[in-house]
């Protein structure tokens, strides 16, 4: 007779398919069952048999009597060719073979069933997979194995087409694999190459694809907040350049088309240069509205805020996020042009491109998608000058200088100018304003502050400018005062609690910040802020560090202090405040030293990546 074989359970059956065997007493027994046996009951031994290889081995065979046409009961009829098969198969595989195989469908007790509207090559791949558990997915046979698994139900098959087509998205495709997607209804694949048009715009439109495009599509794209340009000019030459290539049948659409293009938007030269030449626009009535809009926009600055549209407000594609810029200043014996920026998500400092002159004291602010720093000291003179970085290509250029030399000046951005107020000119402490309009690169004077300021900062709130603090020459300053640019007046502002000279300013949340600076007697940690409906100030947490001549940017409802001075040296540390805990927490520090800094927050898409390919350039 057999005797028991002890279980072994550290037998190793890892790569092989060797079988697997293990035995047991009483194997069948439940453990409520494991009463002793009777005097007459006899305890049989069992052995449980396992192979692993079992089902590759079996489908391998039934694959290769496939092949030889062996027992097969079903013969598919696709496109004038003949495959054998199993329907049992078949059926384990696919709901829709399933379906024909089981319910009260003719084909159930067919010998020959014939397949319309499926590809022979797509069918002949999916009938291997359904032996084999393997496919392979190619360029030449992607377009049709996937309404091909589609229809006989192979999900799996059809996602590893989806993925492979998400791998290809390429600016000379991507409208081609949305319109396949949208046609076999592969709904994640429709949004990443829709996605994926909105991000590569500017690429997609110099395509075949873009120029044969339905005006349905076309207006889908150019009509989209996400969509990402440089500038608003290139929606204009696209819209123009698909009408052209096929007037007669296109030119019905102008007028729809162009509503879509933020004409306010493109600078003043673009527009009398580009729209109002070509002759489309000035052949159509409702565009030369349009063109009137845009011009009105320019030549009324002052009223941009009451021409509120669509049109006016620059598109912000899906991925941008806010990066802290922090620009020029001085260290020791130094004056920097060196930049670095700022990624809160990562707490992580880069470099980018140093400006093209050396300044501290200058004014930094961000407006649509530049970076514009104003005015400084460059170690010798006050400065004039103004430079704008454009991130996407990681490089500086001038613009048009201000009317006056301006150091410790403020700035801010509102409703599309550039506004600078204050500052010291090299003999004297200013209270004069200007105004800079990136659409027409003109720099325009503006009602004067009530009192000369220099290191006195800007901060927009509800509609209107506030300047806080500075210093007239004479004794350092608690007042404010607000700009009402609809108005074009200067008013007084309930004073600060404290004398602050060189302060960080920002706003959020109807708040008014005002943190630091320097009281005529030492710099200062402490900081307060402007409650608006109150009219009045309070006070906020300190700072870890005394700061004056430091910067205070506001991302995402936290303020951000970084470098200046504490009254004995340059600072690179960097505090960050939580507004809901009233709490500074300390950050990465900056790379440099930096007092009398300037800083902004611009949002950018993509960053580092851009960063990365133009060093590499």
């Amino acid at each position: 007779m057999f005797l028991p074989v002890k279980s072994n359970l550290s037998t190793d059956n890892t790569a092989n398919s060797e079988d697997v065997t293990t035995t047991s007493n009483n194997s069948t027994q439940t453990p409520s069952d494991l009463s002793p046996p009777g005097p007459n009951e006899e305890i049989l031994p069992q052995a449980h048999h396992q192979n692993p290889g079992h089902c590759v081995a079996s489908f391998a065979a039934i694959n290769q009597m496939r092949t030889n046409a062996q027992l097969c009961d079903v013969t598919l009829e696709v496109g004038g060719e003949t495959l054998h098969a199993h329907k049992v198969v078949l059926a384990s595989v696919s709901p829709y073979f399933y379906a024909m195989f089981n319910d009260d469908m003719l084909e159930r007790t067919q010998g020959i069933v014939r397949l319309h509207d499926i590809d022979v090559v797509a069918i002949k791949h999916l009938i291997d997979y359904i032996y084999t558990g393997e496919i392979t997915i190619t360029e030449q046979n992607v377009q049709v194995l996937l309404p091909a698994s589609s229809l006989l139900q192979m999900h799996s098959v059809r996602e590893a087409c989806c993925k492979f087509l998400l791998r290809q998205l390429h600016p000379s495709n991507c409208l081609g694999i949305r319109s396949f997607a949208d046609a076999h209804s592969c709904k994640e694949l429709h949004t990443r190459s829709h996605k994926y048009a909105l991000q590569n715009f500017q690429q997609v439109v110099g395509t075949e694809e873009f120029l044969l495009l339905p005006f349905e599509e076309v207006k889908d794209l150019i009509s989209n907040n996400l969509l990402n340009i440089s500038s608003e000019e290139k929606v204009f030459h696209a819209v123009l350049n698909w009408i052209k290539h096929d007037m007669d049948e296109r030119q019905i659409h102008i007028a729809e088309l162009m509503s879509h293009v933020r004409l306010p938007l493109v600078s003043r030269d673009f527009l009398m240069t580009c729209v109002e030449t070509e002759s489309l626009i000035r052949e159509d009535s409702q565009c030369k509205e349009l063109l009137l809009e845009a011009m009105k926009y320019h030549l009324l600055p002052e009223q941009r805020s009451l021409m509120s549209s669509q049109r006016t407000h620059e598109r912000r594609p899906d991925g941008m996020k806010p990066y802290v810029f922090a620009v020029g200043g001085g260290s020791l014996f130094a004056i920097h042009n060196e930049c670095e920026v700022y990624n809160p998500r990562g707490n992580v400092w880069s470099s980018i491109a140093p400006m093209l002159w050396r300044r501290s004291r200058s004014g930094v602010t961000a407006l649509h998608k530049s970076l514009y720093v104003v005015g400084g000291y460059d170690g010798v003179n006050d400065l004039a000058t103004a430079e704008c970085y454009n991130p996407l290509t990681n490089k500086w250029t001038y613009i048009t200088p201000m009317g006056t030399k301006r150091s410790c000046l403020g700035i801010c951005s509102f409703d599309g100018l550039i506004y600078v107020c204050g500052g010291y000119d090299g003999a004297s402490c200013l209270s004069s304003t200007e105004r800079y309009d990136p659409l027409t690169s003109i720099w325009s004077s503006c009602p004067a502050m009530n009192t000369r300021r220099r290191y006195c900062r800007l901060a927009v709130l509800d509609n209107c400018i506030y300047s806080l603090g500075g210093f007239d020459s004479t004794n350092y300053q608690s007042s404010v005062e607000r700009f009402d640019p609809r108005v074009g007046r200067w008013y007084a502002v309930p004073s600060m609690t404290a004398r602050r000279s060189s302060c960080g300013v920002a706003s959020s949340d109807g708040y008014l910040y005002c943190i630091g600076g320097n009281d005529g007697t030492m710099c200062m940690s402490s900081g307060e802020r402007f409650n608006l409906r109150r009219n009045s100030w309070e006070p906020i947490a300190a700072m870890h560090s005394r700061r004056s001549t430091h910067e205070v940017v506001e991302v995402e409802g936290s303020l951000f202090a970084l470098g200046g001075n504490d009254g004995s040296s340059s600072l690179n540390s960097v505090e960050r405040y939580d507004i809901r805990l009233n709490k500074w927490t300390i950050v990465n520090s900056m790379v440099a030293r930096r007092s009398s800094v300037g800083a902004a927050v611009l949002d950018c898409f993509h960053l580092e990546r851009g960063l990365v390919q133009t060093t590499n350039l």
